[in-house]
């Protein structure tokens, strides 16, 4: 994949508006996807959670609406709009809604 995809082009956009909460759920949309980089938005539902696991790349998270917490290595981080963390490549984290919480995901490999 070239390129960005599910997401206009050449326009002001609010980020924490192009993806939706769901009840009960993660929704994640892929912004961008290839050998050497991922761009995602996920939103969190009240709760929700990305159980521990690891990645093969620096994964940026930036925190967009809400509250979430991030777990790396076993150290909980909170995040709030605005904050941002780096989760390390090939180091156990977890993510989760400890309020409902979106965030933009860019993992470099």
């Amino acid at each position: 994949m070239k390129g960005m995809k599910n997401i206009n082009k050449a326009e002001v956009l609010v980020l924490k508006e192009q993806v939706a909460y769901q009840p009960g759920q993660v929704v994640s949309k892929t912004l961008a996807q290839n050998e050497h980089v991922s761009v995602t938005l996920f939103s969190f539902d009240k709760g929700e959670e990305i159980s521990t696991h690891e990645s093969g790349g620096d994964a940026f998270v930036t925190c967009l609406d809400g509250v979430g917490k991030i777990t790396i290595d076993g150290e909980e981080f909170e995040l709030h709009e605005g904050d941002s963390i780096v989760m390390p490549a090939k180091h156990p984290h977890a993510v989760y809604g400890k309020e409902q919480f979106k965030m933009l995901l860019v993992v470099i490999f």
